[in-house]
């Protein structure tokens, strides 16, 4: 068993775990993914390593609680233990001093750009980020992301906080003003992914994106994380899960997302109605 050592609620649905785990938090690297199982017959759920501390052994985890089983994770203490905790999986990134770069995270995806950054930062690179949620309460780790980067932007899509703007406008704005961007990374929802990738292709700056397609196994073998990258098929578990953002068929990741809407709203529903009659239960009881 894998321990919760502390939690945190970054958000109404954003969690954040610390995980002892410290043969996985000896090799990790920017970039990289665990995938987790509550319990011998949970789900297998890919999480993007936000944090790892070799000396202490430990891998922090942030994720949303979306679906099922994101959400019974949720419900999990500082004490409690995970079946597994299989990692680090993927391709690291590619750490180097490139000069100046550009750093874009969208929602939880701030979690999973956080690491990169600082990695960026302490390679000598001139970081620009760009942090960004739908509204204040949803926001996080500014103050750690501003830690790691020469200069910073926040920005809430209804202006609750910072400026109110999608990422894509600042992105656009410093691609419009510098020419010395040599690479970017944006990670967060697959949508935004998509737009930062648009809004680059002007410019011809490398564009690095973080995919988060369906996953089973994590080990290529299924199949279900395939991705058309530059006309070829590629497994975002083994391939990636980076890629050049320019060459990512877009649509077709957008389209795989939702082919099992209808499933996952039928388990959430199921989890949701077996929460509330324990809790009746226990209610009555006393």
């Amino acid at each position: 068993m894998y321990k919760i050592l502390a939690r945190e609620d970054l958000a109404p649905i954003t969690k954040l775990m610390v995980v002892e785990a410290p043969e996985v938090a000896r090799k990790a690297q920017p970039g990289q993914f665990v995938i987790v199982r509550i319990d011998e017959e949970g789900e297998r759920i890919p999480l993007t390593v936000a944090d790892f501390d070799r000396g202490a052994g430990t891998i922090t985890i942030v994720f949303q609680e979306v679906g099922k089983s994101t959400m019974h994770l949720g419900t999990l203490q500082p004490g409690d233990g995970l079946a597994s905790f299989t990692g680090p999986l993927g391709e690291p990134s590619e750490i180097e001093h490139h000069g100046t770069v550009l750093c874009v995270g969208g929602g939880t995806g701030i979690a999973c750009v956080y690491p990169i950054t600082r990695s960026l930062h302490e390679a000598g690179n001139h970081v620009i980020s760009i942090i960004g949620a739908r509204r204040k309460d949803l926001l996080f780790w500014e103050e750690m992301m501003r830690s790691v980067s020469d200069e910073l932007i926040v920005c809430t899509d209804d202006g609750s906080y910072g400026r109110k703007a999608l990422v894509t406008v600042p992105m656009k704005e410093i691609l419009e003003q510098r020419d010395d961007v040599s690479r970017i990374w944006a990670i967060g929802p697959a949508i935004m992914m998509k737009f930062c990738c648009l809004t680059a292709q002007p410019f011809d700056v490398p564009i690095i994106v973080s995919l988060n397609s369906i996953m089973v196994d994590g080990t290529g073998m299924c199949g279900a994380c395939r991705v058309e990258v530059g006309g070829r098929t590629r497994f975002v578990c083994v391939d990636g899960p980076e890629f050049d953002g320019r060459e990512v068929d877009w649509n077709q990741l957008l389209a795989r997302q939702r082919i099992y809407l209808g499933e996952e709203k039928l388990a959430r529903e199921k989890f949701e109605h077996e929460c509330c009659s324990k809790h009746e239960s226990s209610g009555s009881a006393v």
